[in-house]
């Protein structure tokens, strides 16, 4: 399995565009597999300038309903005629950041033949590609809103992250599970999946090592309690990747926009 890292907030070289978002291109099988889109379309020229062909894409994933995973949708529909990208059906809701600004997705796609509400909270779009919506994993660490939230038939309430799914992939036995911004805790996915390899977002982006080191030493030691490969980046944060690094030593890896990584 190789991971080709099409965006992240870090850039490997010049030569590649950094902004707040993910996207990730999986080869697996001979099938290949595009994990979100990104912020904007900056993704792609990401891609061309690594030489990947995004019309070659069978398959497309959007983690959750953000901008910072959704926001290159636009430009990947114009790029791929073929493949269908599976999202979560309350992916369109109205979501906002603590601030109360809007971080949904562009309402515009929201009728477009080519998105497909998963049907189901356990589904295979291909053989070796299974989904899973965020309502399967139990919670026994908790789930923390951030201060986000979504607007739904009562009002804005705190966001439960219903809109979020997991894509597990599985190759000649090996399970790599993928999280776009671990938005129900990546404490509470770990535990539930127990992949080989876990890569995503931890989303701890706001904690410091200097306020949250409790919060961040318990996150890595609970981490550490399974023999899992973790590679994050994205919303985890410089400075919280760095404390958990600390503790979980060769556990722990992080990525780039412009790598490419076999497992």
């Amino acid at each position: 399995m190789k991971i080709h890292v099409l965006m992240e907030n870090t850039a490997s070289s010049e030569a590649y565009v950094a902004e707040h978002g993910l996207s990730l291109l999986v080869e697996s099988a001979g099938l290949l597999i595009l994990f979100d889109f990104g912020a904007s379309p900056a993704f792609a020229d990401n891609a061309e300038e690594m030489g990947v062909d995004l019309s070659r894409v069978k398959l497309a994933v959007l983690s959750h309903g953000h901008y910072d995973h959704g926001g290159g949708l636009a430009r990947f529909l114009e790029l791929n005629t073929q493949a269908d990208i599976w999202i979560s059906p309350h992916a369109f809701e109205p979501h906002f950041n603590v601030s109360g600004r809007d971080i949904g997705l562009d309402t515009a796609l929201l009728s477009h033949p080519r998105l497909k509400r998963v049907p189901a909270a356990i589904f295979s779009p291909a053989e070796g590609v299974t989904l899973f919506s965020a309502s399967e994993i139990p919670v026994p660490y908790g789930v923390d809103s951030s201060g986000m939230s979504v607007l739904r038939e009562r009002g804005r309430v705190s966001d439960d992250f219903r809109h979020e799914q997991y894509m597990l992939v599985e190759e000649q036995g090996k399970r790599v599970l993928f999280s776009g911004c671990s938005h129900r805790g990546i404490l509470n996915i770990a535990d539930f999946f127990r992949p080989d390899v876990l890569v995503g977002g931890f989303h701890f982006m706001k904690w410091s090592p200097d306020t949250h080191a409790k919060q961040l030493k318990a996150a890595a030691e609970a981490l550490l309690q399974r023999p899992t490969q973790y590679l994050t980046g994205h919303c985890t944060g410089e400075a919280a990747f760095r404390c958990l690094k600390s503790r979980m030593q060769e556990q722990l890896r992080t990525f780039s926009a412009g790598q490419s990584i076999c497992l």
